[in-house]
């Protein structure tokens, strides 16, 4: 790794503590009720809001009737999406008069949104209209994000509850959250993505005359003839939802390349501003958590775990990529950066850019579930493919979606917890509640069923007839596609390794699957946990429980997640990336 490409990271990691610690703070705010900057703004806005759904903003839920809530939100949205897919060829704001596209298609797209996956097997700018992209992607965008957080919400509430089982008011928190949170930080990204050239406009594509030099047939003359011809710029309000896209870790990308695209990430700045902005909310979360549970320690705790994994992960993948790929070392090419040169792998890479900036938003759009890319997943080398599927892999707890991380860390919690407990007899308990099998019961369902309901996918898929069909490559790089569709949507990432054609109906209709199993399992069993804890009463002295704020316990809580996250993915990945770096490595030995 060279030096500036650690000043970046180091740079990057002050700038991101810098903004999510008053975030944290804002939002901690904001979930508890407390009086912030916006409300007299935006007061009359949410009482008309409770006025319109019939909610009385007093009425505090349960669990079972939390749950109720979130399943048929998100079963009115997955429908909404689906209608608004089917009628888009009748619908306005169609400007190059889009067909809708098929039904197991937009089936997976409805899933995928609400799921905060945002898996795309389409191109937007040849897919979708205006209309569908702003009011149903962008729509769903704010919607999964906010779940997402109040999820997380909820199960603060219940940590720091006083055996009431009440975890506040779904629709009160969700209000809240697109008012309070989603929608200023979007506004404003939007704003600045704009003002650096990410296109904003419901005019039609454009169509501009270019030149092109072509070879003529007798090539004795030595001179190239230039024909005209004509290329189609696509438009549309990207802006505003590549803004929320970021902010809330979904990831689908206004055009077909994302964030590769120069009308999506033109400059220097955008792709700073939207990396920093992949991350913002996951790390703000850390310290909410420590202002409504008033342990700020463990905020702390948590954030220096994903900070210490994710750091790592970019360090990996910026070095192993910065030294090239082997094959070509032994070729004699010259893979040593210079003034002449990036050096390294800049396959899939683009030069102003380069390796650091490319490796460190690849890590962090896989460690959360955003997906977005700018640069190509599929040109990294072997090393790096596994490092960056090993952060789906562990089961979201670094960052992870919106809300949904640190929920996924609280349930490696709780079993790190557990696991202490055991070996030093003492009571389970966290922040002074004790737990027992039930709630480790849960926790492990959470933990486990998105990881095998990928294992699932990815044996069914290789027992259909046909298969190789609709992959690009065999052997391990052929498996490490399908490994890495499946990956990502159980863990409800989003991002695509390329090379497998995903826009089938078995592929469409079972990623979909997943993408539900990977998504509720964890809220449900969140959700479940939290409605037990919210009964329970602070009884356990922590003098005489396992402390969850010390180092050795953050150690703890690290090899929780990887040997129960993803030590199940092991055989997989030997299979596929890790088989492949030894065939790149060492051609001879077989």
């Amino acid at each position: 790794m060279t030096m500036i490409a650690l000043a970046q990271l180091l740079i990057f990691t002050g700038l991101l503590l810098l903004l999510a610690w008053p975030l944290g703070l804002y939002m901690a705010r904001v979930f508890s009720g407390e009086r912030v900057l916006l409300p007299p703004l935006l007061k009359p806005v949410e009482q008309a809001a409770y006025r319109l759904m019939g909610i009385d903003p007093d009425q505090p839920q349960g669990w079972k009737s939390w749950s109720a809530s979130l399943l048929v939100m998100s079963l009115v949205a997955i429908g909404f999406l689906f209608l608004l897919q089917m009628l888009q060829g009748w619908l306005p704001a169609n400007p190059e008069n889009l067909p809708p596209p098929a039904v197991h298609s937009a089936i997976n797209v409805a899933v995928s949104f609400i799921t905060n996956t945002n898996w795309q097997n389409y191109s937007g700018e040849v897919t979708y209209s205006y209309l569908t992209q702003m009011m149903g992607l962008g729509v769903l965008n704010f919607l999964s994000a906010a779940l997402g957080i109040v999820v997380l919400i909820a199960l603060i509430r219940a940590i720091t509850a006083h055996g009431t089982g009440h975890l506040g008011n779904f629709w009160v928190d969700l209000v809240r959250c697109h008012l309070y949170v989603l929608l200023p930080l979007a506004t404003l990204l939007a704003l600045v993505l704009i003002s650096q050239g990410v296109v904003q406009t419901f005019s039609p594509y454009t169509k501009v005359d270019t030149v092109i030099a072509h070879a003529p047939a007798d090539l004795q003359t030595g001179h190239l003839e230039t024909l005209p011809t004509q290329q189609t710029i696509p438009l549309g309000p990207a802006a505003s939802q590549i803004a929320i896209k970021q902010l809330g870790t979904n990831g689908g990308g206004f055009f077909g390349t994302n964030s590769a695209h120069p009308l999506e990430n033109p400059t220097a700045l955008t792709n700073l501003l939207q990396t920093l902005a992949i991350l913002l909310i996951p790390a703000a979360l850390t310290f909410t958590f420590g202002r409504m549970s008033r342990n700020p320690g463990q905020g702390w705790l948590f954030l220096g775990v994903m900070l210490t994994f994710w750091f790592t992960a970019v360090a990996i993948v910026t070095a192993t990529e910065q030294m090239g790929s082997p094959r070509l070392e032994v070729l004699g090419v010259d893979q040593i950066a210079s003034s002449e040169q990036p050096g390294g792998n800049m396959e899939g890479k683009e030069a102003r850019l380069g390796i650091g900036q490319s490796s460190l938003w690849a890590v962090s759009a896989t460690v959360t579930s955003n997906g977005s890319v700018n640069s190509m997943h599929a040109s990294y080398l072997p090393i790096s493919t596994a490092v960056i599927m090993s952060g789906m892999q562990i089961g979201g707890p670094v960052f992870g979606a919106v809300g949904g991380g640190l929920q996924n860390l609280l349930l490696f919690t709780l079993l790190a917890v557990f696991l202490a407990s055991l070996m030093v007899g003492r009571t389970p308990s966290f922040m002074g509640k004790p737990f027992g099998m039930a709630e480790i019961r849960l926790a492990t369902l959470g933990i486990l069923l998105p990881g095998a309901a990928v294992l699932l996918g990815i044996t069914s898929s290789l027992l259909m007839p046909g298969l190789t069909d609709h992959m690009t490559n065999g052997g391990p790089r052929g498996f490490s596609e399908l490994l890495y569709a499946y990956s990502s949507a159980g863990f409800t990432n989003g991002s695509a390794f390329a090379g497998l054609n995903a826009d089938t109906p078995w592929f469409n209709l079972s990623l979909a699957m997943v993408m539900l199993i990977g998504r509720f399992a964890p809220m449900l069993a969140a959700l479940a946990i939290a409605g037990y804890l919210a009964q329970k009463s602070a009884t356990v002295d922590e003098r005489n429980s396992v402390r969850t704020t010390t180092p050795l316990f953050a150690l703890l809580l690290i090899l929780t997640f990887i040997v129960i996250g993803g030590l199940g993915f092991l055989p997989a990945q030997i299979a596929g990336p890790i088989l492949e770096a030894v065939l790149l490595a060492h051609p001879e030995a077989f």
